[in-house]
């Protein structure tokens, strides 16, 4: 069951990137990520309370509170960094590296978890690493005249923080309901997002932002929602050396909408990438 909360989870991601890409093209990254994060607390609370699991918050332990709320300091960190980096870059190229926190969330997992790295894994993640590679050519970074290579450093701080998440997720949820659990990694990312808004004093362009640019932030986090429930649920049943791989294959969602609503075409090259990258992906199910 819990691969199927993990496709799940890849689904929905592969979406948010195209919905939030629309929605802050004339919206500042983060004030986005705040206002997304609204819709993602309700409707993570929402779960909660149909799964019944609110009335077990008091038999949280202080060792899973702590591991939950750095986990959701992690994930802030992501999401602050992989919104900056879509405004700046293309949704083909900011993708890509994301999703290579596979490898690192895999070595991770080994050093922390005591999970097992095996001879098909570790081809599995070469293959992802050299798909990336491929995917971020030197052509198209010089290209990107807008924040120059900006995009390239945001991109890779925010794979970086989603490896932690995934591990600080792993074991913050162990003992406890997966809906709750997100629920309250919601709340961290929330107060996160809004210091950051305020102290960059960006609160005042609320009330610039144009109704197509807030439905589609909207949206999007309703999907970031739909695949955080998925993703932690699957993470709680699952090993992380596997659920995280699966999650990533959201990027082939991505570059097929990307290509239909953004018209960002692969070169042979990034498409060869995609492809390693998915072979990657798909191999260390075996």
């Amino acid at each position: 069951m819990w691969l199927i909360f993990a496709f799940g989870s890849a689904l929905f991601a592969g979406i948010t990137a195209i919905l939030s890409k629309i929605g802050i093209k004339k919206t500042d990254s983060n004030l986005a990520t705040a206002i997304r994060t609204i819709i993602i607390l309700i409707f993570s609370w929402l779960m909660v309370l149909v799964a019944g699991s609110q009335t077990t918050i008091t038999t949280i332990s202080n060792k899973t509170l702590v591991f939950l709320i750095l986990s959701g300091l992690a994930t802030g960190a992501s999401w602050l960094c992989y919104f900056k980096a879509l405004q700046l870059g293309d949704v083909n190229k900011v993708t890509p590296i994301d999703k290579s926190s596979t490898v690192l969330t895999m070595i991770l997992a080994l050093i922390i978890l005591g999970e097992a790295i095996t001879i098909t894994k570790l081809i599995g993640m070469i293959g992802i690493a050299i798909g990336t590679y491929m995917m971020i050519t030197k052509k198209n970074v010089e290209e990107k005249k807008v924040g120059g290579n900006k995009w390239l450093i945001y991109a890779s701080l925010s794979a970086l923080f989603a490896s932690l998440t995934a591990i600080l997720g792993k074991i913050g949820i162990q003992r406890i309901e997966s809906n709750l659990g997100t629920a309250i990694r919601t709340i961290v990312v929330l107060i996160m997002a809004w210091i950051v808004v305020f102290v960059s004093r960006k609160q005042g362009e609320i009330k610039n932002i144009d109704k197509r640019s807030l439905v589609f932030i909207c949206f999007s986090g309703i999907t970031t929602g739909l695949s955080w429930l998925c993703y932690y649920r699957a993470l709680q049943d699952g090993q992380a050396s596997i659920v995280v791989p699966i999650d990533k294959l959201s990027i082939v969602i991505t570059v097929v909408f990307s290509y239909f609503l953004l018209n960002e075409k692969l070169t042979k090259k990034s498409f060869t990438g995609l492809i390693l990258i998915v072979a990657g992906t798909l191999t260390l199910l075996v």
